[in-house]
This record gives structure tokens, C-alpha cells and sequence, in this order.
């Protein structure tokens, strides 16, 4: 027998998933722009998560974050540790040879799960932990994989995101302009971030480009570059990064299928 999600457990996960993605310290408001709840149900969904200790309130500046009792909920979850191992050496030479950081991530349900990253705290003055979970639709990591992943775990994800309500996934419920953006990526090689993300994430201050991580038969994640737009235009970026940042996206491809066995 086929049962019904409880919609009120979806919605507490939806709010606790919110928290942590603004690295764990958010308001109510933030909480709604990211889930599109309404505020009378965010509060109830936070009131649960605090009662249950995933979370805690600060009075003083009226935010929420989340408790060290969530990190029992991932204790399960290990292949992110897998294949962060086979790719850090890696990462860590390309962000010496081009001198800008690069983040790898591995699609996981809704998101790209940012796995490694060589970002530091200065220059680029923001640092993005793995455990990051990049938006499909946004980032030039997600758009990279969802344009190259297999039709059926494409479509599958798709089928997903139309019934969620949070804006992240509007672009799912626009299947025309979806697939003119997939085939435009397709036809170039590689993806960039979305212009609105970049306004809203980075004070339109960075930018990125972004390919998947695959070989003839298997589509692992993506890998991507972040770069000031001060620095450069897209066109620049896409002249003087997308030949070593598909090298070594194909580097990371082999290896990682070498690895099949320990990373499944």
C-alpha cells in the first residue's frame, strides 16, 4: 500500500535544511525567502526542531542554528569522505597552478553536495565548507551535471523539484527555458553561474564556471571556478580556465572510476 508524505515532516525538514544552508544562523525571514513557508509555519516547524534540540534561538539577535545533535543524522552517510579523498591532492595542485579556488561536488537528491573545496578565507574574503549544497538551477555546478547526468536520473530529480515550492526550484516548473539552458550547455562545454545567484550570493562580485566530472560511460559530479568579475569578463574566464579545468575534471573522472568500488 502506497501511503501519503506527512506534509508537516516534510516541512520541518525543509526548515532545518534552511538553517544550515546559511551556515547555520538564520532568521525567520531568511527562512522564508528559502522555503517560501509562511511565517506562522516556520515558527511551529522551528519550535519542534528547538523542542527535539536540533536547534537553538538566539535571543539577542533573534536567530536560529543548529545544534551538534544534527551531525547524527549524516553519520550514516560516508561516500562524500570517499571521494573527497581521491580528489584533494588534486584540487590543491589546480588551485596553485591557476591561483583561484575551485570547489567538487557530487549530486545528492536536490542539490550538488559540495564534497572538497580549496577556497580560502582571503582573498575572495568568503569560504564555503564542504557539505555546501549548491542549487541545481544556479550554479554552475549543478546546471554542469544536470546537463550531462543520465535522462533518466535527470528526470527523475525534475519530477522532484516541480512539487517543491521553494524558489530554488522554480526553473523546474519552466521546462522550456530549462532545456534551451541545458542545450546551450551542452553545446558549449560548460556551464556559468546564474547571474541572479551571483547578485544575491556574492553581491554580483563573483562569478563561475563550471563542467562535470565524468567519463564515456559515468557522470560522477562537477567541478567548478570561482573568480572575481572584476578581475575578468565570462568570455576571459572561458578562454584562460575552460582547457585546464576540463583536464583536470578528466583527471579526476579516471581516477575516481578506478575508485568505483570504494565510492558506490
Amino acid at each position: 500500500m502506497a501511503y501519503q508524505p506527512v506534509t508537516a515532516a516534510l516541512r520541518v525538514l525543509d526548515v532545518l535544511a534552511a538553517i544550515s544552508k546559511t551556515t547555520g544562523n538564520a532568521t525567520v525571514g531568511e527562512i522564508h525567502r528559502l522555503t517560501s513557508l509562511d511565517k506562522a509555519t516556520i515558527v511551529r516547524m522551528l519550535t519542534t526542531l528547538a523542542h527535539a534540540g536540533y536547534i537553538v534561538r538566539d535571543s539577542d539577535s533573534r536567530t536560529y542554528h543548529v545544534t551538534g545533535k544534527t551531525l547524527q543524522l549524516s553519520v550514516g552517510y560516508n561516500r562524500h569522505q570517499a571521494i573527497g579523498a581521491v580528489v584533494s591532492e588534486d584540487l590543491a595542485q589546480f588551485r596553485q597552478s591557476i591561483g583561484w579556488p575551485s570547489d567538487v561536488s557530487i549530486f545528492d537528491e536536490d542539490a550538488m553536495l559540495v564534497i572538497e573545496t580549496s577556497r580560502e578565507t582571503e582573498p575572495m574574503r568568503f569560504f564555503r565548507k564542504p557539505g555546501y549544497r549548491a542549487p541545481m538551477f544556479y550554479t554552475s555546478l549543478g546546471r554542469s551535471y544536470l546537463a550531462f547526468c543520465p535522462e533518466e536520473e535527470r528526470q527523475a530529480f525534475l519530477e522532484r523539484a516541480q512539487k517543491n515550492p521553494a524558489p530554488e526550484f522554480a526553473f523546474a516548473r519552466a521546462p522550456d527555458a530549462l532545456e534551451a539552458l541545458l542545450e546551450n550547455v551542452r553545446a558549449r562545454g560548460y556551464a556559468t553561474m546564474d547571474e541572479s545567484y551571483s547578485r544575491d550570493n556574492y553581491e554580483s562580485q563573483f562569478f563561475s564556471i563550471g563542467v562535470p566530472i565524468r567519463t564515456h560511460t559515468q557522470v560522477f559530479g562537477a567541478m567548478n571556478i570561482m573568480y572575481l568579475r572584476r578581475a575578468m569578463t565570462p568570455d576571459e574566464a572561458r578562454d584562460q580556465f575552460l582547457a585546464p579545468l576540463v583536464e583536470v575534471a578528466d583527471k579526476l573522472a579516471a581516477k575516481l572510476e578506478t575508485h568505483t568500488g570504494d565510492i558506490a
